[in-house]
């Protein structure tokens, strides 16, 4: 399965035991869309780039997921029960979390639909209808999912294990609205495993060590444990191990005009020397 020329997803199947995912690089604004911010200000939440980054890996055999929609559109790393209700002219006839950990980003409005930038800038001057929501579920998270479902339990099927990397960036320097912790400067890497219960413990060490080998600066688990594309497909108990790797934008880009800078090559050679490390491991071994 690849992407159609229409798709809001591409997907590009591997042979390999090693799947990778970007949710939140797509730069396709769709026109049903109708935000009312300027575009510059949105896009300073894609992880714009991210896909160039690791466009070696295919040719690896490393399965491949990529949105073309950007996040603030319908983000893929929440749960379809993670919606603000405050942003719909109706009810909503959907199950909503109550988990309070969940609810805390919500409030930021950075549910499955976004509400506000991370700087906090309202998104939107209307409300939204139930079945417009409805439509970005079905036509973007639904495929999306399918795929990193699809790719892993292929992955799986073939090697009797799967190594799942969950891939984003994150800015330098947290902002006001975007996390736990605003203001805080960021490590050059961020891996998280949702403490341990997304993928085996050897492993993540195993990433951290290698990047840190490289000359990075690599944080585990702070500010960024992972979220819903771990969570949901992480289970390392069936061999089964999801990472989310967070990369500081410094290192590849201007935050201010996305444009790539003179770290990007050298970074996506190391990006290339981890993919060839985790090509080599077996996580039962560890």
């Amino acid at each position: 399965m690849t992407a159609s020329p229409d798709s809001p997803v591409r997907y590009l199947p591997g042979a390999t035991a090693l799947v990778l995912d970007s949710p939140h690089s797509g730069t396709t604004y769709p026109q049903d869309f109708a935000y009312a911010c300027d575009l510059p200000v949105l896009r300073r939440a894609e992880d714009t780039h991210v896909e160039k980054l690791y466009d070696f890996a295919p040719a690896l055999g490393v399965g491949w997921i990529e949105a073309f929609f950007p996040r603030s559109y319908l983000d893929a790393n929440r749960d379809t029960t993670e919606v603000d209700v405050s942003l719909f002219d109706e009810d909503w006839p959907g199950p909503v979390s109550s988990d309070e950990k969940v609810l805390g980003k919500v409030r930021l409005g950075k549910g499955l639909i976004w509400r506000t930038t991370d700087d906090g800038l309202p998104i939107y001057q209307r409300k939204l209808g139930v079945a417009e929501v409805q439509a970005r579920i079905a036509n973007c998270w639904q495929p999306y999912h399918a795929a990193v479902a699809q790719a892993i339990s292929d992955a799986h099927a073939r090697h009797g294990y799967s190594i799942h990397i969950n891939c984003h960036s994150m800015p330098a320097i947290a902002s006001s609205k975007a996390t736990d912790f605003p203001g805080e400067a960021h490590a050059d890497f961020v891996v998280g495993d949702r403490d341990g219960s997304t993928a085996c413990a050897p492993l993540s060490r195993l990433v951290c060590e290698h990047l840190r080998g490289l000359g990075y600066s690599v944080a585990y688990n702070h500010p960024y444990k992972g979220v819903e594309l771990v969570r949901r497909y992480g289970a390392p108990q069936q061999q089964r191990h999801s990472i989310q790797l967070e990369i500081n934008r410094k290192l590849y880009m201007s935050e201010e005009t996305l444009e790539i800078n003179n770290g990007f090559a050298p970074l996506k050679t190391s990006l290339q020397s981890l993919v060839q490390l985790l090509l080599a491991t077996d996580p039962r071994s560890l």
